[in-house]
């Protein structure tokens, strides 16, 4: 009789296992899946002509299936989040190598970071000026060294090392940045009663920010995240932002989420919003969609930061979050439907 219920109860064991699959399986919601950003903040359809949107979206959609190409061919997260970036780092378009913003000093610097979400490893660089693409660097930095940040002329070096293209920085050089900043240096002149800081207030609250991000999930279940960045106009001592700060401008965990995240860097640093939303969902057990609602809109907000996230989770939904007027942003999923927004719903 012992022997019977000991059977029955492996039967029934067995069974809860098949069911408990099933129902695992049931949740996939896309096999592989990509998501990207090109900046969030004050972007409104009145302030854009016909022109200049379809510009954003052509490059956006050309972007994005990039990577989307490479998951579906069996790629790897990791090579479809670094070549995604690659376009959008080389468009002046968005802030971020060939359209980065430009420092107080007229120079252009450049930070950039990617984490493998199947072992936790991270690369990232910032405040380099001669990478072509700061995002190939940032991975080599990850795979090639054991080290997960590096900054400056080290960081420089690393990549000549490693054989990565290195241009004069000239290159990065853009008519539309150099007049943006020639624009914030008047509004400082004209604020001398005010803080040194204070062109923030015009730069960053009312303008919109063009770093770049990707996150992808592959055939293999592996999730990778990666954003690339010039910083802030007129910035100033060698400031950087969350960007290549892993927890807060990128995060990649295969058991919850990958996130890029765009905006205030020194909120997003400070509340850790990558890593916040992923921690959200491990430790609280929200979905995607509760935890990037929770971080981005209440949490972010009340520090008094501005921007969003694009997300993915282990089962392929996206999310994507921001308290701006807008988010350059586009989406593929495994069926190869694309869609590509810019304002607020």
């Amino acid at each position: 009789m012992r022997k019977i219920s000991i059977s029955l109860f492996i039967i029934i064991a067995c069974l809860g296992c098949k069911e408990t699959k099933e129902s695992v399986k049931e949740s996939k919601v896309n096999e592989f899946a990509i998501v990207i950003h090109g900046g969030a903040g004050t972007i409104l359809k009145k302030n854009m002509t016909p022109e200049k949107e379809m510009a954003y979206k052509e490059k956006l959609s050309e972007a994005i299936k990039v990577g989307y190409d490479i998951l579906k061919n069996g790629g790897t997260s990791l090579d479809a989040v670094e070549k995604t970036i690659h376009i959008l780092e080389d468009s002046p378009l968005f802030n971020s190598g060939k359209g980065a913003v430009f420092t107080h000093e007229g120079a252009n610097e450049l930070d950039a970071s990617i984490m493998d979400g199947s072992n936790l490893n991270a690369g990232a660089v910032a405040g380099v000026k001669d990478i072509k693409n700061p995002i190939s660097a940032a991975r080599l930095v990850m795979t090639n060294s054991d080290h997960v940040l590096l900054s400056r002329e080290g960081a420089s070096q690393f990549a000549k090392d490693q054989g990565l293209e290195i241009v004069d920085p000239t290159y990065f050089y853009t008519d539309r940045r150099y007049q943006s900043l020639q624009r914030a240096l008047d509004r400082e002149q004209k604020k001398k009663a005010a803080k040194e800081s204070a062109f923030y207030d015009e730069d960053i609250k009312n303008n919109k920010f063009g770093t770049v991000g990707c996150v992808a999930l592959d055939k293999n279940g592996n999730i990778a995240a990666g954003t690339s960045t010039g910083g802030m106009t007129n910035k100033r001592w060698s400031r950087i932002g969350d960007s290549p700060i892993i927890g807060a401008g990128t995060y990649a965990n295969n058991a919850t989420c990958g996130v890029s995240s765009t905006g205030w860097g020194e909120y997003f640093i400070r509340g850790m919003v990558a890593y916040d939303i992923s921690a959200m969902m491990e430790y609280k057990g929200m979905s995607l969609q509760e935890a990037t609602k929770e971080v981005i809109q209440n949490k972010l907000t009340k520090l008094g930061g501005t921007g969003g996230i694009v997300a993915l989770d282990k089962n392929g939904n996206m999310q994507f979050e921001f308290n701006t007027a807008g988010m350059y942003r586009a989406s593929m999923n495994d069926k190869g439907e694309l869609t590509v927004k810019i304002y607020k719903d």
